[in-house]
């Protein structure tokens, strides 16, 4: 019971931080579900090692974390975590293991909206998604397309997503407006090779509400939990060679390091690593950072 009453402050600051810092526009808070196993406390046998986590795309900082005792359904977990988070106004993304149609009136009752992938684990769905985007439009259906291109880091990555609203009202997807397809390379400069790599997804936002471009930057979204969450927790903060496993302490642990990467974020820092370092030798600016002023 104290863990779950020390998740549920920390869950209370991060809301406070998220809505200390509004959106610079008046669109939809987008929040990041997926799950991530604790590879050390796992090992050793832990209950709860595999954590699920709500991660806010735009701030970085971890809104809410559950753990599970083995590798979980996703209907069940992500109802248990809905209960620590808040939905309404939100768009929840999520990947593949995490979409199923259960889930989806649970966030639209709730007065959310989703984002999810879908893979073949769908097959229905998946087959109708292909036929939609192998023809052209049909008269009445609304379609748009967005592309981006980045360049960086010894790569070329073109990206492009199209949507369609043709399956609006589909049976395997409730409340579900559109239906999108997005492609992505990745070109290396210094030998050729090229890489590529598509998704499919479905979502209950209708065009007016997100085009092609805003479901692109959500897409991209999504893997915001996995860099600047999963990758400074297990990496950085090495928590991927802990093997705490008596109690809760894998679960608590990861709940400490979360609010402190979400900081960091907060505070513009990209690199966790390099924050970590500069913190460690002013330690008064990690205060500072967290609230706490000292006093002459």
């Amino acid at each position: 019971m104290e863990r779950e009453v020390f998740e549920a402050q920390l869950g209370t600051w991060a809301e406070g931080l998220l809505g200390g810092t509004p959106c610079p526009e008046a669109v939809e808070e987008p929040v990041a579900l997926d799950g991530k196993t604790l590879r050390g406390s796992h090992k050793q046998g832990a209950p709860g090692a595999p954590l699920l986590s709500a991660l806010a795309h735009r701030v970085g900082v971890t809104l809410a974390q559950q753990a599970v005792d083995a590798k979980p359904k996703a209907l069940p977990v992500v109802l248990d975590l809905r209960r620590h988070l808040v939905l309404e106004g939100r768009i929840g993304t999520m990947a593949a293991l995490l979409t199923q149609r259960q889930i989806a009136p649970h966030i639209v009752d709730a007065r959310g909206d989703y984002g999810m992938v879908v893979k073949e684990h769908q097959p229905q769905l998946w087959d109708a998604m292909e036929t939609v985007f192998a023809l052209p439009a049909v008269p009445g259906e609304r379609r748009t397309a967005a592309a981006t291109l980045d360049l960086g880091h010894g790569r070329i990555e073109p990206r492009g997503l199209r949507t369609s609203d043709v399956l609006r009202g589909y049976s395997d997807g409730p409340g579900l407006a559109q239906v999108f397809q997005r492609e992505r390379q990745v070109i290396i400069k210094k030998t050729g090779e090229v890489r590529q790599a598509g998704v499919a997804g479905v979502t209950s936002l209708a065009p007016e509400r997100a085009d092609a471009a805003r479901l692109l930057a959500l897409v991209r979204g999504q893997w915001h939990i996995e860099n600047p969450s999963h990758w400074g927790r297990e990496v950085t903060f090495d928590a991927d060679r802990s093997q705490g496993r008596c109690g809760h302490i894998p679960q608590v642990m990861a709940a400490l390091r979360n609010p402190v990467i979400g900081l960091m974020r907060w505070a513009g820092d990209t690199n966790i690593a390099a924050a970590c370092r500069r913190f460690a030798a002013q330690p008064t600016a990690a205060l500072h950072l967290s609230g706490i002023t000292l006093e002459n």
